[in-house]
């Protein structure tokens, strides 16, 4: 019986194993299929921004992952059709010297939303957990003192607001490829950093550093979910359609403003404006 469990074991983890090699084999998705499916999932996030400005909700959406894994990409998109009054984007910048000296959170309470605001953290207080941690930007204590009580104070934290956490998880052979594209197209040469190389050689460093985060900070209160993120496409069109679903929210109607009357011209009001300049016209 003992040797049949353990037969069933192995097969499930090479299953588990193919499936992971051959997720990103799938057959590309069209681009016209994408863009109908986002422009749905788009009209839904309308839905939601009206939702959470009438409610007064208060939402914070975590993205952390593996470099070039996509986070940059999925929140360009949910972002471009809405209003960026409610829709905020949170990518901060290396802390300053007098933000070294603060208490570690205190750099991202100013960040926080207020009553009917999204707030979609490009990564987050995470970063102590992976790179501060990886690359030695924090000591071991202050480490170990953030994976202790991380999940205490989200646990707080969703008493008042709703904490969605994301990890983007790309494999070694797409995260080169990408790498590579960035090298290669001046258009993404912006991407690429020193940091982002060092990750590339440190993979099983972060994946240590991951593991241990998700072992400590996967709370039953402020879970990660994992975005499978080889394919751009289909990891994009996941994460909207599964935000939209972890959120409650309903339609609500819209009557649309009259348009009106336009006043009429007044004697002396020029019927069309003078500039002093303008760009030429080249196209």
């Amino acid at each position: 019986m003992a040797k049949k469990d353990k037969d069933n074991k192995k097969k499930r983890k090479s299953r588990e194993a193919e499936s992971e090699e051959t997720q990103g084999k799938r057959e590309k998705m069209p681009r016209k299929v994408f863009d109908k499916e986002l422009r749905k999932l788009q009209v839904e996030l309308c839905h939601l921004q009206e939702w959470v400005k009438r409610e007064g909700l208060r939402v914070i959406v975590v993205f952390e992952g593996r470099d070039a894994a996509g986070k940059g990409g999925v929140i360009k998109r949910i972002t471009e059709r809405v209003s960026p009054r409610v829709f905020r984007v949170v990518a901060l910048p290396a802390p300053s010297d007098r933000e070294k000296t603060q208490l570690y959170m205190q750099r991202y309470y100013p960040h926080f939303p207020a009553a009917g605001e999204i707030v979609l953290f490009d990564r987050s207080w995470y970063n102590r957990a992976g790179v501060e941690h990886v690359m030695g930007f924090c000591t071991d204590r202050q480490y170990e003192r953030f994976l202790r009580l991380c999940p205490g104070w989200e646990r707080e934290l969703v008493q008042e607001i709703i904490l969605v956490k994301y990890f983007f998880d790309v494999s070694q052979r797409e995260q080169e490829r990408r790498f590579v594209a960035r090298m290669t197209d001046p258009l993404r040469h912006w991407k690429l950093s020193p940091m982002d190389v060092e990750s590339w050689q440190r993979w099983w460093d972060y994946s240590a550093a991951y593991q241990r985060m998700l072992d400590a900070t996967d709370t039953e209160w402020a879970p990660w979910y994992r975005v499978h993120a080889d394919d751009k496409r289909r990891a994009r069109l996941d994460c909207i359609a599964h935000l939209l679903s972890v959120i409650s929210y309903k339609k609500l109607p819209f009557t649309p403003p009259g348009a009106g009357k336009r006043h009429e011209r007044r004697p002396g009001t020029p019927k069309r404006l003078a500039f002093r300049h303008e760009v030429p016209r080249v196209y």
